[in-house]
């Protein structure tokens, strides 16, 4: 097992820089996920950790073992892969202890038997071990594949997109026996993925990373709750947050919002108005989720009307998306209310679940219950 510390890391590919001075300090035990969108540089991150490749500038430690230059068969690393890489000639059994075959690795035969065993017992693959991998589902499949990178103890164990290729229900519970097998293992695990709700179900913390960079770390409730800048929080959700424009405006001494749909203003929290005042601006850019917005069919005080432009069914609810001036604003219902394309609808935008940005650089300002939220509550 190890703590895995990237600092200050730089990897370049010719002139294309992959990574620009990124640091992750990964914990012992620790399941971290590295997310973001294709290309953001994510596959760079493993491969630096496994010795695939070595950066150009910066440290990579295990504890507080100086690992650049090491060769990868030097670090005890396991990797598994969205493809699996199993040998289709070979038994589940063999695939699972050529692992421990190696020339660096080597274990004698009683040895070897005993940890297959064990694993496969765990893995839940034990009636396949005398099969081909041809004869297994994909499911099985990507536990042979796990269950060979374990089967040694590695000290960190890197996944890369390893359930992508698996259908939804299959990824769903695979999602559960990847958390437990970590938990059952003990073994620091370093996860990449593009996919919102892996990261957020899987990850003791999450790494945010875009062109290279690292844009936040923090638990699932951080990133989700109180992201950094609006381009982490489009990245999270049912439906992408709406950001809309806010005019910070001063009535008989107290802070209110104005959106662009009319004249209404809005109240917002102490909490909000602080921070606000604080941070001396005029204008924000103000972040509701598809859940934070309230809705009616009939004219409210305080409602704006919009038309619904489109609506599509998600399972037990329903994403619309509806016209506001020149916004399109998306939110969820439950798929047994029925709307019509252009019916009028009417929307309420509450201050008190939305997240304030700077509308210049778009950078986190606030949010009201900010302390609950960076506490891991939910409550909005």
């Amino acid at each position: 097992m190890a703590r895995i510390r990237l600092d200050h890391v730089t990897k370049r590919y010719g002139k294309i820089t992959a990574l620009k001075d990124i640091s992750i300090d990964v914990k012992d035990n620790e399941f971290y996920v590295i997310f973001g969108p294709a290309g953001a540089g994510k596959t760079s991150v493993l491969n630096l950790i496994a010795g695939i490749s070595d950066p150009e500038e910066g440290d990579i430690r295990f504890d507080e073992a100086y690992m650049n230059y090491v060769e990868p068969r030097e670090r005890n690393v396991a990797m598994v892969f969205e493809n699996y890489a199993l040998y289709p000639h070979k038994t589940v059994y063999e695939n699972i202890a050529s692992s421990m075959r190696t020339k660096k690795y080597r274990q004698p035969e009683d040895v070897v038997e005993r940890e297959v065993r064990k694993v496969a017992e765990m893995m839940n693959i034990t009636e396949l071990l005398d099969r081909k991998p041809t004869q297994a589902s994909n499911g099985q499949r990507q536990r042979i594949a796990l269950g060979r990178a374990l089967v040694r103890n590695p000290n960190v164990f890197l996944m890369d997109e390893p359930l992508a290729h698996l259908d939804a229900k299959l990824r769903n519970s695979m999602r559960k026996e990847l958390k437990s097998m970590q938990e059952a293992f003990h073994t620091t695990t370093i996860y990449v993925t593009h996919d919102y709700t892996e990261a957020m179900s899987l990850g003791d913390r999450i790494a945010v990373i875009n062109e290279g960079s690292i844009c936040q770390i923090g638990t699932g409730s951080e990133v989700y709750y109180l992201p950094e800048t609006e381009f982490v929080a489009k990245l999270f959700g049912d439906c992408e947050i709406n950001i809309l424009d806010g005019l910070v405006l001063e009535e008989e001494g107290e802070i209110v919002i104005r959106l662009p749909y009319g004249d209404e203003t809005y109240t917002v929290p102490d909490d909000v108005k602080d921070k606000l005042r604080t941070a001396g601006v005029n204008q924000v850019d103000i972040g509701f989720r598809g859940w934070a917005i309230d809705y009616s069919r009939e004219p409210r005080k305080g409602y704006v009307r919009g038309n619904i432009y489109t609506h599509e069914p998600l399972g037990n609810k329903v994403e619309l998306t509806v016209s506001l001036g020149d916004d399109m604003i998306r939110f969820i219902v439950h798929v047994d209310e029925k709307f019509e394309i252009d019916e009028a609808i009417y929307l309420h935008f509450n201050m008190d679940k939305g997240i304030f940005f700077h509308s210049v650089t778009k950078e986190y300002l606030v949010r009201h219950n900010e302390e609950i939220m960076r506490g891991g509550g939910i409550n909005g």
